[in-house]
């Protein structure tokens, strides 16, 4: 496999970083007594999804970056499970939601192709 010049020119990497912009600004509006609980929780899995991406690209294989893509997805799922926590606790307006669902829907799309392209039997990373 060839090396990805640089994980910051992955789309799905920038992507994931304004999403995690979005959270910590979506979760800045969460009751100050969830700073432990799902504040914290919500912003580690946000941090997570663009932190497997970069790790992944820097593996030396198909296999290895498939493996963190996926690790990625699924931070991006349990982000979902916290936004649906958080949504239904009434933690901000359902405003405040929109930018971040947008970005994570987005985000997790592109993950969702990644993993399925680094499967595949040609090299996706040429067109990356």
């Amino acid at each position: 496999m060839d090396k990805i010049k640089s994980y910051r020119n992955l789309i799905v990497w920038q992507k994931a970083i304004k999403l995690v912009i979005a959270i910590y600004k979506l979760t800045e509006t969460f009751p100050k007594s969830e700073v432990y609980g799902l504040t914290s929780q919500t912003r580690r899995a946000a941090v997570s999804i663009p932190s497997n991406i970069a790790e992944g690209s820097r593996r030396g294989s198909k296999k290895d970056f498939r493996h963190f893509v996926l690790n990625a997805y699924g931070s991006g799922a349990e982000l979902e499970t916290q936004i649906e926590i958080a949504k239904n606790l009434n933690f901000g307006s359902p405003t405040d939601y929109s930018e971040a669902e947008s970005l994570l829907d987005e985000t997790m799309r592109i993950l969702n192709r990644l993993a399925q392209s680094l499967q595949a039997t040609h090299d996706p990373l040429q067109t990356l």
